[in-house]
């Protein structure tokens, strides 16, 4: 399907919410920040734990030259960039032009994205100067920024290259990883659209074709059918789970899996899409509204089934108990090793499950289902229709670092604004480019294994929507997974749980 072409269920490209982003998103997301601690900022010192020369200078200015000398810096990551560290240094290396004199020691930091966020806190907070680069979720780069703890990238590197990055990535991207003011503080890593896996086999086994899932992989269904494909799956001999997601009450469940879920039903945190960034305090709180409790009400039949008191008629019982449970790998586990017949996750998780010694073409890739389209929706076309939350990661610089360790991370971040290394990155652990013109070409489409997948990651794509990142967004994002997860453990109704959701979103507005 063309880019530009509407999907099915009346969702546009996206090119509004990109230009949005651009014009309003930077000037109100670090609003509101009153009342945030936390260290990293000021002048001067050794940086504790550099090597003898550091300085916390935010905005000091950083030598692009190349190293003289051999430099070795930590870079945190996750288990997946550390274990393909190898291939990555060699991309970096020719095809980025990263000296030889820059050695980079990639270190494996907690899966999970809350754990990371504490992590660093600890870190920069105790003025630590290693690690010298820091993966941060775009969820919450933003509060690191408002708190002055890193490296503002605008003010200390050349303006060609920051120009580069500003001027090629994703806007949203971009917000995410910039103050009020529109400078960067983190380059981005990669971009993140989710998609629903599949079966295949399973399913042709159910009585579906070739043709259906031709169709599938770009033109998103509705919900209430994908129930019914996934129950028909559940039919098949060996499939103990229908469709795993990530219901446990943590960060992902609240700035992913239910954006997802509640915008495909045209619902919403804070109404219209303009109010994703603020103004904190001035804006409606909607989590009480129909859309919202329809789409949480699917979320338990999908678990519960009808004998759930809120069930939805027409939705079938398709997702294990334990999903209540899930983060991303427990929930990918069971899909990888035959049990399940249908998976909400991330692309790295496509590089997995797409490979020979798993399903290989075998398996399929949709867009998020939809319950409303967008033309339906209260506060479409950007609310509403199929809905993929965006996420991804930033690279950002620790301003405690020593001025010799500051230097060698910008051959880095030189070497990753190369548009081979991108695609590398891509092909190596389904690291989406965070360049949109690098998502989906004739070349994108040879690469291994994710290369079959870039028309469905397209649309996906184009109707990511960012999650409400503010400063308070935190701790706005630990009360609503608190409230989705006791609903859809059956211990609140919808309705009480949003009530309580809203009067919590509320006081943290107000104290912001």
């Amino acid at each position: 399907m063309p880019a530009n072409d509407r999907t099915r269920e009346g969702r546009t490209s996206g090119v509004s919410r990109r230009r949005f982003v651009r014009a309003a998103g930077a000037s109100g997301i670090a609003v509101g920040l009153a009342g945030c601690t936390g260290g990293g900022g000021g002048d001067g010192g050794d940086g504790g734990g550099g090597d003898g020369g550091g300085s916390t200078a935010t905005e000091t200015p950083i030598s692009t030259d190349p190293p003289e000398e051999e430099v070795t810096i930590q870079l945190l990551a996750d288990a997946n960039f550390e274990g393909a560290s190898d291939q990555i240094m060699q991309s970096l290396r020719e095809n980025g032009g990263l000296p030889d004199t820059v050695q980079v020691d990639w270190l494996a930091g907690s899966f999970e994205s809350g754990n990371r966020q504490s992590q660093f806190q600890q870190l920069l907070s105790a003025g630590e100067g290693e690690p010298t680069i820091m993966m941060m979720d775009n969820g919450w780069t933003i509060p690191f920024i408002a708190r002055n703890q890193l490296q503002n990238l605008s003010a200390s590197l050349p303006e060609d290259l920051i120009g580069d990055v500003q001027d090629k990535y994703l806007d949203t991207m971009l917000a995410t990883a910039s103050n009020q003011d529109g400078d960067l503080f983190g380059i981005p890593l990669f971009a993140d659209f989710p998609t629903i896996q599949y079966r295949k086999d399973v399913l042709r086994e159910a009585g579906y074709s070739d043709s259906d899932f031709e169709t599938w992989a770009t033109e998103p269904m509705t919900w209430q059918e994908f129930s019914t494909v996934v129950s028909d799956g559940l039919g098949v001999d060996g499939m103990e789970q229908g469709f795993n997601w990530q219901g446990a009450s943590y960060v992902g469940l609240a700035c992913c899996d239910f954006v997802e879920f509640m915008g495909s039903w045209g619902g919403s945190y804070f109404g219209e899409f303009s109010n994703l960034f603020g103004p904190i305090g001035d804006r409606p709180i909607t989590v009480e509204e129909e859309p919202v409790i329809n789409a949480l009400r699917m979320m338990r039949t999908f678990i519960h089934g009808q004998d759930d008191e809120f069930a939805l008629e027409g939705y079938q019982n398709i997702s294990p108990d334990a999903v209540v449970q899930y983060t991303e790998e427990p929930s990918r586990e069971p899909f990888t090793q035959g049990r399940t017949v249908a998976l909400r996750n991330w692309p790295y998780s496509i590089n997995i499950n797409g490979s020979e010694e798993n399903f290989g073409e075998d398996l399929g890739a949709m867009p998020v289902p939809y319950a409303v389209s967008a033309e339906e929706s209260s506060y479409g076309p950007e609310i509403g229709g199929s809905t993929s939350a965006l996420g991804g990661w930033h690279l950002c610089l620790n301003p405690n670092a020593s001025s010799a360790k500051k230097q060698a991370a910008a051959q880095v971040f030189r070497a990753l604004n190369n548009d081979q290394v991108r695609l590398d990155l891509f092909e190596i652990g389904g690291w989406i480019p965070p360049n949109p013109e690098l998502i989906n070409t004739e070349e994108t489409r040879q690469l291994d294994i994710i290369g079959r997948y870039t028309d469905t990651l397209q649309v996906a794509a184009q109707n990511a929507v960012p999650r409400p990142v503010t400063a308070i967004w935190p701790q706005q994002s630990t009360q609503v997974s608190k409230e989705v997860n006791a609903t859809i453990r059956q211990q609140k109704s919808p309705e009480d749980a949003m009530s309580s959701l809203a009067g919590a979103l509320e006081s943290l507005e107000q104290q912001a």
